[in-house]
């Protein structure tokens, strides 16, 4: 064998490795990674009463740009199995400005959940699985007098009965634009 064929397969398996190693980054964790955490997360009981929430809005390279509160007032209706949630989130930014959202949220078969609100598009889909629960939706947010559709990878974390920890991802076109943090307490 000469040494440019061996130099060229040396580059291919350098290559393919890479790319392995590049494809493999990317898938990210699943619901189901989450499955034997504890405290298990039941939406229906951490979302009921009263919920604060703090949280932060930093762009793609980290700067914080927004810092809000919000106030959830949570309750569900229905028999057991087919019951329906409303969350009621009223925002306060540090800027003064206010912003509502009111989710409602269906139950489905193994954890799953959808959920409706004014300003998303179609539908959000999430699943609980341990203490995690995953969701992902289009968002119609006002930017500059016109209105965006993003794209939210939410993730949040039950920590204890009171405190949950969210972390959403915002994205346009596969592209991250910024990331929402939030730490909920349940009062």
């Amino acid at each position: 064998m000469n040494q440019t064929s061996f130099g060229w397969r040396q580059a291919a398996a350098a290559l393919i490795a890479s790319l392995t190693l590049l494809i493999a980054g990317c898938a990210g964790p699943q619901i189901n990674d989450y499955a034997a955490e504890k405290p298990v997360l039941d939406l229906r009981q951490y979302f009921n009463g009263t919920v604060d929430a703090y949280g932060v809005f930093t762009d793609r390279s980290g700067k914080v740009v927004k810092r809000f509160t919000v106030v959830m007032t949570c309750s569900w209706q229905g028999k057991p199995g087919e019951e329906v949630g409303v969350l009621d989130e009223v925002f306060t930014y540090s800027d003064g400005t206010k912003d509502r959202r009111v989710w409602t949220l269906k139950r489905g078969p193994g954890g799953s959940y959808v959920g409706t609100a004014a300003d998303v598009v179609g539908e959000a889909k999430g699943q609980e699985s341990g203490n995690a629960f995953r969701w992902g939706y289009t968002l119609q947010l006002p930017v500059d007098g016109k209105i965006v559709e993003v794209q939210f990878d939410d993730w949040m974390y039950l920590i204890d009965d009171r405190v949950m920890l969210n972390k959403a991802e915002m994205s346009k076109f596969g592209i991250k634009l910024g990331e929402v943090t939030l730490s909920f307490v349940k009062r």
